[in-house]
């Protein structure tokens, strides 16, 4: 198995001390789109804010490419690799798509920063042919792949989505996860992917993890996430009735 780029073990984490996710542990090594799904409220907004480091942990670890980084604020943990494209908020709607991409990589000297939004526009061809329009006159396809393209201006070795499809046409969506999400892996970055959409998303994972309640309900590669009969049955029901009443997988992540 390769090498974990980032690693969260037994993670607990919450609000005011209340613990909201309880003991996950999941890891994601390069090229992996590692899916995590779940029922609303179970806890995936809060285990990305626990990983990013804007939520401090209630305990257990986080581990990027073999560091613990469990104490490090989210600004430490960005500058070390780690991109995140949240679901909302997540350009600047009066900056216009070149502006965005100059904010995803202020942290380049100038002549870095002109070279990465050269390669950017290679990257995504669309978004440069939209170099000069406001961000909040793109399309939402067009603003997500604007959204991708600025979290890898830092060239990241992984990269965090939270609901990237959220709101999205389904033609739109199925682009995103398709051509962007599976992009990223192909370059080699590492993919957390929290996603509602679950069949959609769960085609291109290459693991995926359940969360119900704060907790880990089942976990296994994507193949075998695939072929669960009745995959509402992990969200509302139990992991026997969803594999068929055999033995299933542990709750304990094998990743």
């Amino acid at each position: 198995m390769p090498d974990a780029l980032l690693r969260v073990t037994s993670a607990s984490a919450g609000y005011r001390g209340v613990i909201v996710v309880r003991e996950v542990s999941l890891s994601v090594a390069a090229s992996d789109i590692a899916l995590v799904v779940g029922p609303n409220g179970a806890g995936k907004s809060t285990l990305v804010k626990a990983v990013i480091g804007e939520l401090p942990l209630l305990g257990g670890r986080i581990e990027f490419d073999g560091i613990d980084v469990s104490g490090w604020n989210e600004e430490r943990r960005a500058v070390s690799g780690v991109g995140y494209v949240p679901q909302t908020r997540d350009v600047f709607p009066t900056l216009s798509v070149t502006e965005n991409l100059e904010v995803g990589g202020y942290r380049l000297p100038g002549r870095e920063c002109r070279r990465a939004i050269a390669q950017t526009f290679e990257r995504f061809p669309a978004l440069e042919k939209l170099r000069h329009r406001k961000a909040n006159q793109l399309s939402g396809g067009e603003r997500k792949q604007l959204a991708i393209a600025r979290a890898l201006m830092s060239d990241p070795k992984v990269v965090i989505l939270d609901e990237p499809t959220a709101g999205l046409a389904p033609r739109i969506a199925h682009m995103v996860l398709e051509e962007l999400v599976v992009g990223l892996g192909e370059l080699g970055r590492g993919v957390l992917l929290i996603e509602q959409r679950v069949t959609l998303a769960a085609a291109i994972a290459s693991h995926v993890t359940v969360l119900v309640d704060g907790a880990v309900r089942y976990a296994a590669s994507g193949q075998e996430f695939r072929a669960v009969p009745d995959v509402s049955s992990l969200f509302f029901g139990t992991e026997e009735a969803a594999v068929g009443g055999g033995a299933g997988k542990s709750k304990e992540n094998p990743w």
